[in-house]
């Protein structure tokens, strides 16, 4: 049996750690190691001393890959369970295993595509609405989700399979995110498709609050297909809730911004929006190691 091991760190590699650390403490820290080994997990005070005056050998190649991974300025963006991410994952999660049918608003940037994207149950399919979708398009990459991109035929015969495949599958959920983009054309494939899976797959239909500007609109104005839309979705839009300044600071945070100064100029400047606070986070790792 072969078993894997990890490359151990070279000295080069310790020597460049060593400095990143440093740099570490000296702008996200203050200068205080003390400061420093509180918010690096599993790293202690004496770590970074002993990394600052070049015992290196006391540490193990764990300890150092993972100081590594904190302080490296190549380190991936961190997401963070804010109140809209748990929310929507709430609500994912109900919808799929009680095969539920949900109308999910909420503004730009306060998280709905991110939190799809970190949704990695089986059986999940999400599809990135866009304008240009023909009933056609919207089939052919629903097929493609549940593999079966090879299908072709008639709208009739791509919706036949799509059910097929759906009814065998183990709690399905289908997330329409971006719905607002979709046609009403396209809106009324959706209708089709839990009209033949009630019970055996959960829906969940998410765009911005235009979304629901239009539902009303329609219902109000008798369109084809708006009522029926609307009372499947409960009569009703679940809002996400606006990223809060506790949200945004566990971000901040996370991503090595932790002064509490400029986690309130961030907050004031993103106004909600994580696509923002991403961009400001960014910009202000960009100015301390300039």
């Amino acid at each position: 049996m072969i078993t894997e091991t990890k490359q151990q760190i070279s000295e080069p590699e310790k020597k460049q750690i060593a400095k990143e650390l440093r740099h570490y403490v000296e702008t996200i820290a203050g200068g205080s190691a003390n400061k420093a080994s509180k918010i690096l997990k599993g790293v202690s005070n004496s770590y970074i001393s002993q990394i600052f005056n070049e015992r290196w050998e006391v540490l193990s190649d764990e300890a150092w890959r993972n100081i590594q991974k904190q302080v490296s300025s190549n380190t991936e963006w961190q997401i963070v369970e804010t109140r809209g991410y748990k929310y929507l994952n709430q609500l994912f999660t109900d919808a799929r295993l009680y095969s539920n049918t949900y109308g999910i608003i909420g503004n730009t940037g306060y998280g709905k595509t991110q939190t799809t994207e970190q949704n990695n149950h089986e059986n999940v399919f999400t599809i990135e609405s866009n304008e240009y979708f023909t009933s056609r398009d919207f089939l052919e990459e629903l097929l493609r989700l549940i593999g079966k991109s090879g299908h072709t035929g008639t709208l009739s015969s791509m919706m036949s399979e799509i059910i097929k495949t759906l009814r065998k599958l183990d709690a399905p959920l289908i997330i329409i995110d971006e719905a607002d983009k979709l046609n009403d054309r396209v809106l009324y494939f959706i209708i089709s498709i839990y009209n033949a899976l009630k019970g055996k797959c959960g829906l969940i239909i998410m765009a911005t609050p235009y979304l629901k500007k239009r539902i009303d609109d329609g219902v109000r104005k008798n369109k084809k297909g708006y009522q029926e839309i609307y009372s499947r979705i409960g009569r009703s839009f679940l809002e996400v809730p606006k990223p809060s300044r506790s949200d945004i600071a566990a971000i901040c945070k996370a991503n090595k911004v932790v002064d509490e100064l400029t986690i309130t100029e961030i907050y004031n400047k993103s106004e909600g929006d994580l696509r923002s606070v991403k961009r400001l986070v960014h910009a202000t790792l960009k100015t301390q190691t300039a």
